[in-house]
């Protein structure tokens, strides 16, 4: 680590929000760069390799930006600044596995993340484009990878097929894969092709349709189901008391983007509100401000949002 700090001036406001109670908030940005961080009065000191300092400057900006703006600063919002500083001055896209950590983009995101941490069944809510299946695909492969889980289980619903797959060709994967393959790809971006595909052949990923879940207890795993607006009642039940010993889950959706002939019928709404304040489950909501694919999904996103039925 290089030992020529840096020094730079800020607001009383930011050092606050830089340096967190207890130093909690610059700690993390120590850690996320390898940097040392001191608060010497008018600014902070910043000491570390070239390429660390700049990305902790950029993470100090993004929080010195928001504290002067009136805005508070929890550690949810350093996490996201720390994953814009790495991703830099790219936009829409958020790094994966194979190509480094993956980091939250926001602040909802990164509340997203603690939430599969602390909680064995996350609900993740909010529009196309905000990461919800892509953080959970991640979280769920770093978990196997470690060794914390046995198994990654991704199910979502075929409603183009009525989940009556058999008047397909092929065999089951070739059946089942055009369904899947946002998730496929994910894992392939996330894991690498080769591990992918080594990990499903050892059976360390499953990705199937709803219908495959009856009647399993999936233990010792992390299972994601996925467009959960698509899921009825009953199949949301049956998906949510597959859950056993060492397992645990997360649900995603838009529940403004349901398939079902009756959008009544939709069983990610109805669970959320009899399961949200059960101990154990947590909800995290995502809004246009977590999208972060190209510029102008946010930007329909408010639009949709904003229209007056």
């Amino acid at each position: 680590m290089s030992q020529s700090p840096e020094f730079i001036p800020l607001s009383d406001l930011a050092v606050r929000a830089v340096a967190g109670a207890g130093g909690r908030h610059a700690a993390l940005i120590e850690d996320g760069f390898k940097v040392l961080i001191e608060t010497p009065g008018g600014g902070v000191s910043l000491a570390g390799d070239p390429r660390g300092k700049a990305a902790a400057k950029r993470a100090i900006a993004i929080l010195s930006e928001r504290a002067d703006a009136g805005l508070d600063v929890a550690a949810a919002d350093v996490r996201a600044a720390i994953g814009q500083a790495r991703v830099g001055e790219t936009k829409g896209s958020l790094s994966a596995g194979r190509r480094g950590p993956v980091s939250p983009r926001t602040a909802g995101q990164a509340r997203y993340l603690d939430a599969m941490t602390d909680h064995p069944l996350v609900f993740g809510l909010g529009p196309a484009g905000t990461g919800k299946t892509f953080l959970a695909v991640a979280h769920g492969a770093g978990m196997l990878m470690r060794g914390d889980v046995d198994r990654l289980v991704v199910t979502r619903p075929a409603v183009e097929a009525g989940e009556r797959l058999g008047f397909l060709p092929g065999d089951l994967t070739e059946k089942v894969d055009p369904y899947m393959a946002p998730i496929w790809e994910a894992l392939s971006d996330i894991l690498g092709v080769d591990q992918m595909r080594r990990r499903r052949d050892k059976g360390e990923i499953e990705v199937a349709p709803i219908a495959f879940m009856r009647g399993r207890t999936l233990s010792h795993c992390f299972v994601i189901c996925d467009e959960a607006q698509n899921a009825t009642r009953l199949q949301m039940k049956m998906v949510l008391t597959r859950l056993g010993e060492g397992s645990r889950m997360a649900v995603t959706g838009d529940p403004t983007q349901v398939d079902l002939l009756r959008a009544a019928d939709s069983g990610l709404a109805h669970a959320v509100g009899l399961l949200e304040g059960v101990e154990g489950v947590a909800v995290a909501r995502f809004t246009a401000a977590d999208v972060v694919r190209h510029p102008l999904v946010e930007r329909i996103v408010r639009a949709y949002e904003a229209e007056t039925p």
